[in-house]
């Protein structure tokens, strides 16, 4: 049937609002009805907006208000506002204005003995309680009582009403007010028994579905404190976990699963995390005078954005800004000048109301974060310092000065200082070519092992060194806390037991002392705690892992089998240990506690693990440690455990992860590395772990925002050896000092009459490090004035990484480019003829040599003070700002930026860029693009590493420029320095779902010839400087032969998320019940319409007769025993009786046993909610 047009349906809805005739009404009812169940949901919006559901309310009520009611025309107006009711969101405040809801809740009241009226009465109700507003209204008016007398346990009659009072049920407690009057009237217990009964019941799908509704009910009910607190009291954790466990072997109970593990995890009793504060253990105190806040509001961090800001916490900004202020505090600096009172503990809006006023909404931000003011995009920021204070970077570019007059006798001069020729001590310094068109062969382990042998060279005691640090002494760090080190007998054991069988003879060939693994690198380095000791990995070396690993495939239902064990600790507690074994703020736990116990220990360089806790004989909690000066910021674990036996499961769970999902979830692995492996010629970074997910647990933060809470990431894993000492981290480490000797190993290596290698300080960061930045050109090939013209007009590329200290691939990607820029590939000799490369390979050393994931020892983002960098808070960004503005305004702005990161929540290895026209584009901007006139050569590099580089992806590419990204290296590098490929390169920390990757986890090999591609790719900028190089153009035909299109502007979000929802849900706030609860009503509504009035008149009929029955067996039982009555009963004229219960209690008085017995029995078959 053709729907109406618009003026024949407001015609129609206009009728039956105003119309009393019964015929009348009807036909426009089933008219409706007819056109709705022919079309989809299209059709009831499309009512709906029109004013159906006002229409349909008003001839509710005008039917209802009848002395006699016409249920003939009530029945299916009741079943056609339902069917409405439950699309419109405002359903429940058109009932309040009309007085519909209290006139339904009436009708209820009166058609309690009439299954099909009470139904269709329910179904409106549960529509209307949409509303929170008339959910109270009905609760004030007493609907929970009327309602749950309606829902008995084991009906075999009238399933229907049973199941919509309990969707009623569930919709009155979308009220907390109601939760509170269930939880006080024992109603929640209630339904518990309820849910129990039903679930022993023979198997069918009414079964299935009440149980569900009950699930749905419960999941309610426990919003509230006070009902939450009922269910655990009457043991309703423990009801819920058995029967759930009889669901598992039921093939007809698996639906109940899900929603009772969702219910189980929500009503878990909430708990703070086992620690003294969330603060982190690490307390630098902040420069005197530094700025307490900037003027810009600190950004919040979102889970669906770039630069792993996805990653980010969802923290409000007056928790940001109190965190802010303690920090303040502990640096002894009050931002207003008073001195606060002491022991006050301020609370966040306290707090705030001392900071700048908040300019921003959490709640609006995520919607309009794309800029879509042209001008804004097109603006150029305002210079954050004078000109004249840039000409201190000059000595940043030395390069533009230097005469070369030694090239000829530089290296001469160098080697008769060194005195040594490295191949005599066993060493083979000779970089072997490295062709960067076949992916498998970016780097070699002849390379890499070269530099494990300089590395521990470097590492030796020789006469006038500086003096090893002993793991029994302590650190010797002046300005830090110190930190207690202990002696580690089990690495002694292993050196001493390997000392005359060192793996690689021609490159281990430095003795080890077996009491010490910590070298004069290490002591330099400074650090919060005064770590002085290095951990094995970066003593000893490793190499690439020998084949690259697959992803892990996630077992079925694997959460839920951990969370069944997480469940399992509060139902019998006495089956825990719960034994503290490692806690760094007290390091000395008790020797019985780790008599049979794994050892941890994370008190080295990059090392974060605050806490571990036994709590099972093979299982441990293990909680991070904040970055410093900051109670935030949970992802990069690095610790060292031993103690371990072989062949035994353990299972570890890190308690305090901060993200909403992880690529954990989609065959990631952490990674392992085992000293009794390297001892025996193994020295690889191994990923590790089974039985791997991550999801939202029990614990929530001491500050935050309301309904926040933490994440568990589980892993299990069987160690190969026991007595072994093993290393665990999020992916694979990469330290400060590994930095330093690379740097050192490169500098060494490169041939100086070809290379110009300079490496420089930036500057030193607040925590004393230096911050090293490295140059790398071709040298002229002679001194005449055109050579040294053409030095001084290549273009700058500048290359930054870890700004994010946990973001350790970056590291990897970017000891790829130094490697390869270095090197003798033909590819890599043109760039340094025709780039020169200025490179900040750690922007963020403190944070990485402290173990953080995030921040700076100043608790900041150190990529959100890009805008106005403070010199004293983030002197690394302040002076890497300071060299481009430097370069800008000599007329030299590098032609390309890539700041190197890492991503934890995608796939693969892309890019970020910025675009005036795809900003646009992306935000629906009704600006037209089409007279911008915009370089569309940033899509180059990208065009050309999708065709290079198999790790990378074109699709996940974006160009999209948001407000809150506006401090980002990438947004202010293109906006202030006017560079158009401004880049963020992401990688992932997982691996690829693509190319010949596919399926499988990167490692340090496959992240280092992704830097080494992407320096490729740059050859593709500068296609004419290369074309008459034959021997290039013989290596590199393919490269300078791509061809570069323009893109097809398709808008991609490619800041959310690229995975599939996770097989199992992270989180457990969402309700499985209600998305079906459509469909399903529809479903049942329609039952009910095809039921006829004669199956109501013949169950009322079998009803009267078994009242009946009832009434002449309580005659029966009075008149026999009446001798046998209590004596204050005799003489008494029994009740008449009724066709209900009211008389059962008297009646049972004068009851025998087996008389009583019967009639209960009865009683049970027609009145199971007297049972």
């Amino acid at each position: 049937m053709a729907a109406p047009n618009a003026d024949g349906l407001q015609a129609l809805l206009s009728t039956l609002q105003n119309s009393f005739e019964t015929k009348i009404i009807l036909s426009i009812i089933n008219l409706l009805d007819e056109l709705l169940s022919a079309g989809t949901d299209r059709r009831v919006h499309y009512l709906i907006s029109k004013g159906g559901s006002e229409a349909l309310l008003q001839a509710f009520v005008n039917t209802a208000s009848s002395i006699s009611p016409d249920y003939n025309v009530l029945l299916p107006l009741l079943h056609l506002l339902a069917k409405v009711g439950h699309r419109d969101r405002k359903v429940g405040e058109k009932a309040e204005k009309v007085g519909a809801v209290l006139l339904t809740l009436s009708l209820l009241k009166q058609n309690v003995e009439h299954a099909r009226r009470a139904a269709a009465c329910l179904w409106v109700l549960r529509v209307f309680c949409s509303s929170a507003s008339a959910a109270a209204l009905l609760g004030e008016n007493q609907c929970l009582d009327a309602v749950f007398k309606l829902i008995s346990p084991n009906a075999t009659k009238n399933t229907r009403t049973v199941k919509a009072a309990v969707d009623a049920f569930a919709g009155l407690l979308r009220s907390k007010a109601n939760g509170r009057r269930a939880a006080a009237k024992g109603y929640v217990s209630g339904l518990l028994r309820l849910y129990e009964d039903w679930h022993h019941r023979e198997v069918d799908h009414t079964r299935v579905t009440i149980c569900r509704a009950l699930l749905h009910c419960l999941n309610q009910a426990i919003n509230t404190s006070a009902a939450n607190a009922a269910l655990l009291a009457d043991g309703g954790l423990g009801l819920l976990f058995r029967t759930t466990q009889a669901c598992l072997d039921n093939e007809k109970l698996l639906p109940l699963v899900e929603p009772a593990v969702q219910l189980m995890r929500k009503c878990y009793p909430k708990s703070s995390i086992p620690i003294t504060s969330e603060w982190s253990t690490h307390v630098f105190p902040l420069p005197s005078g530094s700025p307490m806040a900037r003027n810009t509001v600190p950004e919040t961090q979102d889970e669906d954005l770039e630069e792993d800001n996805e990653d980010d916490n969802e923290s409000s900004n007056d928790h940001m800004l109190l965190r802010r202020m303690l920090v303040l505090i502990l640096s002894g600096n009050n931002p207003n000048g008073h001195k606060s009172e002491e022991g006050a503990q301020e609370t966040p809006t306290e707090v705030s109301s001392t900071l700048p006023p908040l300019l921003v909404s959490l709640g609006d931000r995520k919607d309009d974060d794309q800029e879509i003011n042209l001008d804004k995009l097109r603006a150029q920021s305002e210079p954050d310092r004078p000109c004249d204070q840039l000409g201190q970077y000059a000595r940043l570019c030395s390069e533009l000065h230097h005469d070369f007059q030694d090239l000829d006798s530089r290296s001469e001069r160098k080697a008769s200082a060194d005195g040594q020729d490295p191949v005599a001590n066993g060493c083979n310094f000779e970089a072997e070519k490295c062709n960067i068109f076949r992916p498998e062969s970016c780097l070699n382990e002849e390379r890499t092992l070269r530099s494990l042998c300089v590395l521990q060279e470097s590492q030796t005691p020789h006469e006038g060194s500086e003096k090893l640090c002993f793991l029994n002494e302590p650190p010797q760090a002046s300005g830090f806390h110190g930190s207690c080190l202990r002696k580690h007998d089990m690495v002694a054991k292993l050196l001493e037991k390997y000392r005359t069988h060192p793996p690689h003879h021609s490159l281990y060939s430095v003795p080890h002392d077996s009491h010490i693994y910590t070298g004069a690198a290490a002591t330099r380095t400074k650090s919060v705690a005064g770590y002085s000791v290095m951990a094995f990995p970066d003593y000893w070396g490793h190499l690439p892992p020998q084949i690259q690993e697959p992803m892990v495939v996630r077992q079925p239902n694997i959460q839920r089998k951990k969370i069944f064990e997480d469940i399992q600790r509060f139902i019998c507690p006495d089956e825990l240990i719960n034994k503290i074994v490692f806690d760094l703020e007290d390091p000395s736990p008790q020797a019985s506690d780790l008599s049979n116990s794994l050892q941890f220990f994370s008190g080295f360089e990059s090392g974060n693990l605050r806490k571990a806790i036994r709590v099972r004989r093979n299982e441990y909690d293990l909680i991070l440690n904040s970055d410093v000066n900051s109670s935030e910021n949970h992802q990069w674990f690095y610790f060292e455990v031993s103690g371990m036996e072989s062949a035994v499961c353990y299972r570890f769970n890190i308690i305090n992860c901060e993200k909403a999902n992880s690529q954990f979830n989609y065959g990631m692995q952490p990674v392992l590395f085992s000293v009794r492996e390297a001892l025996e010629g193994r020295p690889y970074w191994v990923r590790i772990g089974s039985e791997i997910c991550y999801y939202r647990n029990h614990y929530c933060p001491f500050q935050g925002p309301r309904g926040s809470s933490y994440y568990t990431l589980t892993f299990s894993m069987i160690f190969k050896h026991s007595e072994d000492v093993c290393y665990l981290a999020y992916h694979y480490p990469y330290t400060y000092s590994a930095l330093q000797n690379h740097l050192k190993i490169l500098q060494e290596s490169v041939d100086s009459r070809k290379i110009f290698f300079q490496q420089q300080t930036l500057c030193s960061t607040i925590g004393g490090n230096s911050c090293p930045v490295v140059t790398i050109t071709a040298c002229p090939t002679s001194h005449s004035w055109t050579h040294l013209h053409q030095l001084h007009n290549r273009p700058y590329v500048v290359l930054t990484a870890r700004v994010h200290p946990g973001e350790s691939n970056a590291s990897w990607v970017m000891k790829g480019s130094l490697e390869f820029l270095c090197s003798d590939d033909p590819v890599a000799e043109a760039l340094r003829e025709i780039y020169i490369f200025k490179i900040i390979p750690m922007l963020n050393p403190d944070g990485v040599v402290n173990g953080s994931s995030r921040c700076a020892l100043s608790g900041e983002d150190l990529n959100r003070q890009w805008k106005k960098p403070d010199p004293n808070l983030s002197p690394t960004i302040y002076h890497a700002k300071g060299l481009l503005s430097y370069l800008s305004s000599t007329g030299r702005s590098p032609l390309v930026f890539c700041d190197y990161h890492g991503h934890s929540r995608k796939k693969n290895v892309f890019l970020y860029g910025c675009s005036v026209k795809e900003t646009l584009w992306y935000s629906g901007s009704v600006i037209n693009t089409a007279t911008l006139k915009e370089d569309t050569g940033y899509h180059t590099i990208a065009k050309v590493l999708s065709q290079l580089a198999p790790a990378f992806s074109l699709n996940s590419c974006s160009y999209v420029v948001e407000k809150s990204r506006e401090s980002t290296a990438r947004v202010v590098v293109w906006r202030e320095m006017g560079v158009h490929r401004s880049y963020t390169m992401e990688s992932t920390y997982n691996g690829c779902n693509q190319g010949i990757y596919k399926d499988m986890q990167l490692g340090t090999r496959e992240l280092e010839e992704m830097g080494a591609h992407f320096c490729a790719s740059l050859l593709s900028l500068r296609r004419n400087s290369v074309l008459c190089n034959a021997k290039l153009m013989h290596h590199a035909t393919a490269l300078l032969d791509l061809e570069v299109n323009p893109p097809d502007h398709s808008s991609q979000k490619s800041f959310e998320d690229d995975e599939p929802p996770c097989s199992e849900t992270i989180e457990y706030c969402g309700n499985y019940y209600l998305k079906h609860s459509g469909d399903e009503l529809d479903s049942e509504i329609n039952d009910n319409v095809s039921s006829s009035e004669e199956e109501d008149e013949k169950d009322e009929e079998d009803d009267n007769d078994d009242d009946k029955e009832i009434d002449c067996l309580i005659r029966h039982c009075s008149v026999v025993n009446d001798n046998s009555c209590p004596e204050q009963n005799k003489g008494k004229t029994f009740p008449p009786p009724l066709p209900c219960n009211r008389n059962i209690e008297v009646a049972y008085t004068c009851m025998s046993d087996n008389s009583w017995t019967q009639l209960t029995s009865l009683l049970s078959r027609v009145y199971p909610i007297l049972k």
